[in-house]
């Protein structure tokens, strides 16, 4: 770094540049619409993620619905809160990990059910937020019709926001996002130290 770049006046000008830049885009930037948003990837963080959004539209008085994919063997602490709350409309349809359930049809019948919810309210427009939690190891497992999930989420009300969470979100989901995040690993506690999960970090 050159010495004059920390300079009080070399930032200052480095800022104000940034800000233009910043403003000009803010003013292109004249479309509302729904987003559709996919947290992909190995990395913790996705399902964090998309409840932080949850809770964020709770502060705007926006109606939530969540439908949570392959968990379900254990409760959870965002369960527990965003129940409590009278905007959210929380459904768990999932039977646990796939390596634990270890019946196809059983995983199949529990993703159709949940896929039915989600459409039910991806088919009405009170509901402002969707999380579809786990949404994408349904359709890497191919529970679910590729095909048909892409034509709800595309036929949804024009301003409802959809997060997609999950580990290999496909390509055809990826090209149909709004806004795609892949979340990298760089060192995770229960595989690199063995520290079993933990209440307020995964439960």
């Amino acid at each position: 770094m050159r010495e004059d770049a920390k300079t009080p006046q070399r930032h200052a000008e480095r800022m104000a540049k940034k800000q233009k830049i910043m403003q000009e885009r803010i003013a292109r930037a004249r479309n509302s619409q729904g987003v559709l948003l996919v947290l992909t990837g190995p990395g913790k963080g996705k399902s964090s993620s998309a409840f932080g959004m949850a809770a964020r539209a709770l502060g705007h008085d926006m109606k939530v619905g969540v439908v949570q994919f392959i968990k379900g063997a254990f409760k959870t602490g965002e369960e527990r809160f965003f129940r409590a709350q009278p905007l959210v409309d929380y459904h768990v349809m999932g039977e646990g990990y796939t390596w634990d359930t270890q019946d196809r049809e059983r995983d199949v019948a529990a993703a159709e059910a949940a896929w039915a919810e989600a459409r039910r309210m991806l088919r009405d427009p009170d509901y402002k937020l969707v999380v579809l939690d786990e949404l994408n190891i349904a359709l890497r497992y191919e529970y679910l019709d590729l095909d048909a999930v892409l034509d709800d989420l595309q036929d949804r009300p024009e301003m409802q926001h959809v997060v997609v969470t999950g580990r290999y979100a496909p390509k055809p989901l990826i090209e149909l996002a709004d806004t795609v995040t892949e979340m990298k690993v760089v060192k995770h506690a229960f595989k690199d130290l063995g520290v079993k999960a933990q209440k307020g970090i995964e439960l």
